[in-house]
C-alpha cells in the first residue's frame, strides 16, 4: 500500500515540462443476470467484503461490493455454487459467463489485440470483459480490434474514449525532479529506514526528488518498475517530515494505518498535487492498459478523475492505502476513469510496510 509524505510547504501545482500519464476505461453495465434468493447475509465493510471475496473464488465468476446494502454479491453459474456463497454470508447472483471464459477472452485480446491506446478488465456487474479504445485507435487498428471483439461474442463489450491513455507525470503532495512533477503516494518503512512509494513511470523519469520546484533533494529513486507494473520506491535522503498520512488539501490529513486490497463497488478517494482530492468507485480489478510505452497489468480501474501531475498519488479508503495513480484518459472537468497500481503488490515487491 501507499503512504504519502505531507511536506510543511506545498509545492506549486503547475510546472513547465511536466510529463503526463493517464489511462481510462469505461464500464457500461447490462442487466443480464438476476439475483438468487439470499439468506443470512452479512453486513460488511469494504475491507471485510474483500477478504470474504478472496475465500469465494472456486466455482464463482467474480464479485462486487454493494455499498448501500453493505453486502458482497458473488457471481455464480449454478445453484451448487450459489448454496456455497449463501452459506458464507454473501449474496449469489446467477450469470452467463464463467470466470474461466472471461479470462480466456482476456487472453485472446492480449494475444491478438494488444494495441496502444486500449485497455480491458472484467466488470463483474455486467459479467463481461469491457474493452476501451481511446481516440488514437482508428483505421486498421480499430478494424482489427473490432474483429477480435466481435469474435468473442457476448463475453466482451467495446467502448470508445474521447481521451488518450498516457502516463500522468506532472503529481497527494507534489514531488519534483528532472523537469517533471508527480505526486507522492504513501510513506513506507523498509529495513527500518524511511521511504515513499510513487508511480513507476515517475521513478523511471526522475532519480533525485525535491518537494519544491528547483529545491534541494529529499529523496532518491532506489527502484522503479514500468511498464508491466507501475510502482517505484524512493529513499529519503534528507531529514524531512514523513507522516503516515494523506493530504486532504483542506488543512487536514487522513492518517493511514495499513494497506488493503480493493473491492469492486468500494467507494474510494484519490489525492494528487494537480487536482487535489476526488472520490469515486472501484469498477474492476486486474485491468490491463496498453500505454504507448507498453502494457501494465493487474491495475485497479475506477471512475475517479485524475489529470497530469496526479501520477503516483494515493488511492485510499479511510485509513487504508489502496493504490498508486497510474493513468487515465479523462480529466476532472469532463470526468473519466483512472487506473491505479495496487499498493499491496508494491509493498510485497519491496519488502516494505506502511509507516
Amino acid at each position: 500500500m501507499k503512504h504519502r509524505r505531507i511536506p510543511k510547504r506545498r509545492a506549486a501545482l503547475a510546472g513547465a515540462g511536466a510529463l503526463a500519464l493517464a489511462a481510462s476505461a469505461g464500464f457500461a453495465l447490462s442487466a443480464n443476470a438476476s439475483p438468487a434468493p439470499t439468506s443470512k447475509l452479512l453486513s460488511l465493510t469494504p475491507t471485510a467484503a474483500g477478504k470474504l471475496a478472496a475465500q469465494l473464488t472456486d466455482g464463482t465468476a467474480g464479485s462486487y461490493y454493494d455499498t448501500k446494502a453493505k453486502k458482497l454479491v458473488v457471481n455464480v453459474v449454478d445453484e451448487a455454487a450459489a448454496d456455497t456463497v449463501r452459506a458464507k454470508g454473501a449474496e449469489p447472483r446467477i450469470v452467463q459467463h464463467t470466470l474461466a471464459q472471461l479470462n480466456g477472452a482476456r487472453q485472446t485480446l492480449k494475444s491478438k489485440a494488444t494495441i496502444p491506446g486500449t485497455s480491458w478488465g472484467i466488470d463483474p456487474k455486467s459479467n463481461k470483459v469491457v474493452v476501451t479504445a481511446d481516440r488514437t485507435v482508428k483505421g486498421a487498428q480499430l478494424a482489427k480490434l473490432t474483429k477480435v471483439v466481435d469474435s468473442l461474442g457476448s463475453k466482451v463489450q467495446l467502448n470508445r474514449s474521447k481521451g488518450e491513455f498516457k502516463p500522468f507525470i506532472a503529481g497527494g503532495d507534489a514531488i519534483w525532479g528532472s523537469g517533471s512533477r508527480c505526486s507522492l503516494g504513501f510513506n513506507v518503512v523498509k529495513d527500518g529506514q524511511p521511504y515513499f512509494l510513487t508511480a513507476g513511470h515517475c521513478g523511471n523519469a526522475v532519480k533525485s526528488w525535491s518537494d519544491s520546484q528547483g529545491g534541494g533533494e529529499i529523496g532518491a529513486t532506489e527502484d522503479s518498475s514500468f511498464p508491466g507494473n507501475d510502482y517505484a520506491l524512493v529513499k529519503y535522503t534528507a531529514d524531512t517530515d514523513h507522516p503516515s498520512a494523506v493530504d486532504l488539501y483542506n488543512g487536514s490529513s487522513q492518517e493511514i494505518t495499513g494497506a488493503a486490497e480493493a473491492t469492486v463497488g468500494e467507494n474510494v478517494q484519490r489525492s494528487g498535487s494537480t487536482t487535489q482530492v476526488h472520490d469515486g468507485t472501484v469498477k474492476a480489478l486486474n485491468a490491463s492498459v496498453n500505454y504507448q510505452e507498453g502494457t501494465v497489468d493487474g491495475l485497479i480501474q475506477t471512475d475517479v478523475c485524475a489529470e497530469p501531475g496526479d501520477s503516483g498519488g494515493a488511492l485510499f479508503d479511510g485509513d487504508k492505502a489502496i493504490g498508486l495513480t497510474s493513468g487515465g484518459s479523462g480529466d476532472c472537468s469532463a470526468g473519466g476513469e483512472t487506473f491505479f497500481q495496487p499498493v499491496t503488490e508494491a509493498l510485497q515487491a519491496y519488502g516494505a510496510q506502511i509507516g
